[in-house]
């Protein structure tokens, strides 16, 4: 088959106005596709069933909380029994010595992503995972409340989240908000509320200027943010709620300077990192900022000057006006011509976790009944992924995952001499099965294929499937080389002569049909296309 590349922004209509174009599969797939993790074909039927307004009002739709994660294999906590959950189960040096509670929390997030589909929650939670960052903080229980602040808040508003973030107790432990004090102030979490998380730097202009701000901020603000403190197991104090020390706070005038209007913060203790981010949020680069990260994560990394000026501008306009609320804008973007030009679609490197997922929800793996080896499962996900350079809750930096920062490559960055045979390997795990605590876990070709509207016919089930599970159409040429790998120099009617006598109840002709569909699937899903959203 032939190889295809990503393609480039440049080449789109860029054009933020509401998508008044046709509806069928190719508009409704590449939604899903880049706000789920791995449609199903009936979820794409679906949605080009309901219309694009529909199905962005579904996709946002707040869905019910997941129950908390539970211990799956250990019983030795006295507050919490196998099967029940540890969030309100204080922590005890014991529990700090085990990898039960990390455990069962890298289980937890992968079952979400496994089994909340139907919105764009998970997408979301990965996209706040990955610009607030928090890593090698090992108090589990901190860790899930971190988790659980940026899930309930995914669609939220940004102002508000990001107040909240500041005085998380994990993210207090992991940028050292817990050594800021007026006698020794800590510069860490004010440096990335600047340029990761808010306002970004923008060009050097100047020794110590950014455009958006100065290293002078930096002091300011990390002085403004003293007194916030996080507590661990061996304080009387409760670990999940950052408490403030008055005697730790800098009381003095902090001066910003003019990127801020030279505004003056006068002390106001543990109200006064509230009015450094209504400071950060009076700057409208602060709404562009975010909607740039929101722009690469769901269309394309590319953003030029047309894009800037007629996506980007209007974006952070709306979300102004909605005093920051995230849900209006993303909405709209995700509602755009711009959103639906063809060359947006197949632009992006899937992600490690898409990826994966492609192949779990796609083909509708099911998880089983069973809590245990549901929690099983889901640990042994995170294991792989643990194998990729996507590893959730162990980001390699505070910036986050390189692909999505790391110019020019970008999302490139996905595939290299490492991560390729990596997802090769694991499309043959899938094809031909493995098992995970007696549970058989595989893509179940036949029930795939039965679920296509004509699959008797090899073109239509060939250009089918590809239009389930490609973000682009297949030439000519490559439904040529897959069909030889279906029916290797037969005409179609030997397929479609054998489909019909195995779908008739001749169970003889299923290993044989089994392992043609296996080929079939097992070649497409290591074609290049299986490998852009």
């Amino acid at each position: 088959t032939t190889t295809t590349t990503t393609k480039n922004s440049t080449e789109t209509v860029a054009s933020f106005a509401p998508y008044m174009g046709e509806w069928r599969v190719e508009q409704a797939a590449h939604l899903l596709r880049r706000t789920l993790l791995g449609p199903s074909k009936a979820q794409i039927d679906l949605a080009v069933s309901n219309g694009l307004t529909n199905t962005i009002e579904s996709l946002f739709s707040i869905p019910p909380e997941p129950a908390p994660p539970i211990y799956y294999n250990y019983d030795n906590d006295p507050n919490a029994g196998l099967g029940e959950t540890w969030i309100h189960s204080p922590e005890t040096e014991d529990l700090l010595g085990s990898t039960s509670r990390k455990r069962s929390l890298w289980a937890w997030a992968f079952l979400n992503m496994w089994e909340n589909q139907g919105n764009i929650q998970e997408k979301m939670f990965l996209f706040w995972h990955n610009h607030f960052v928090v890593a090698k903080v090992n108090i589990w229980r901190k860790r899930w409340a971190y988790v659980n602040l940026l899930r309930t808040n995914a669609l939220g508003n940004f102002k508000t989240l990001v107040e909240k973030i500041t005085i998380d107790p994990s993210m207090l432990n992991y940028l050292d908000g817990n050594q800021n004090s007026v006698e020794g102030p800590n510069e860490n979490y004010a440096r990335e509320l600047l340029e990761l998380f808010t306002i970004g730097k923008g060009e050097a202009v100047g020794p110590g200027d950014y455009t958006n701000y100065t290293e002078e901020d930096v002091i300011q603000i990390a002085r403004a943010l003293t007194g916030w403190r996080a507590f661990d197991i061996k304080n009387n104090n409760d670990p999940l709620k950052a408490s403030f020390n008055p005697n730790r706070h800098d009381t003095g005038d902090k001066q910003l300077s003019f990127r801020f209007n030279s505004v003056v913060i006068s002390n106001e203790m543990e109200e006064e990192y509230k009015t450094v981010i209504d400071i950060i949020f009076q700057q409208e680069e602060t709404a562009r900022f975010i909607c740039r990260q929101l722009y690469r994560w769901f269309v394309h990394n590319n953003i030029n000057d047309q894009v800037e000026s007629t996506i980007i501008e209007p974006m952070a306009q709306l979300m102004i006006n909605d005093n920051f609320e995230v849900s209006n804008a993303l909405q709209r973007l995700l509602s755009s011509e711009h959103f639906y030009d063809e060359a947006i679609r197949a632009c992006m490197v899937s992600s490690p976790i898409d990826h994966f997922f492609k192949m779990v929800n796609t083909f509708e793996i099911s998880p089983p009944q069973d809590i245990f080896k549901k929690y099983a499962i889901g640990k042994k996900f995170h294991a792989r992924m643990a194998l990729t350079d996507m590893v959730i809750f162990e980001h390699p930096t505070v910036a986050g995952w390189k692909p999505y920062y790391q110019s020019p490559n970008y999302d490139k960055l996905w595939i290299n001499a490492a991560s390729l045979p990596l997802r090769e390997k694991e499309t043959e795990r899938f094809i031909d099965s493995f098992t995970v605590s007696g549970v058989n876990i595989g893509i179940n070709v036949i029930d795939f294929v039965a679920s296509l509207n004509n699959p008797s016919n090899p073109v239509d089930l060939i250009t089918e499937t590809a239009a389930v599970i490609f973000a682009q159409p297949i030439t000519e040429d490559q439904l040529l080389s897959l069909k030889n790998i279906l029916i290797p120099g037969l005409p179609d009617y030997e397929w479609a002569v054998e489909y019909g006598n195995y779908v008739a109840g001749n169970t003889d002709l299923e290993t044989s049909i089994e392992n043609r569909l296996k080929s079939l699937i097992g070649a497409m899903l290591k074609m290049p296309e299986f490998y852009l959203i």
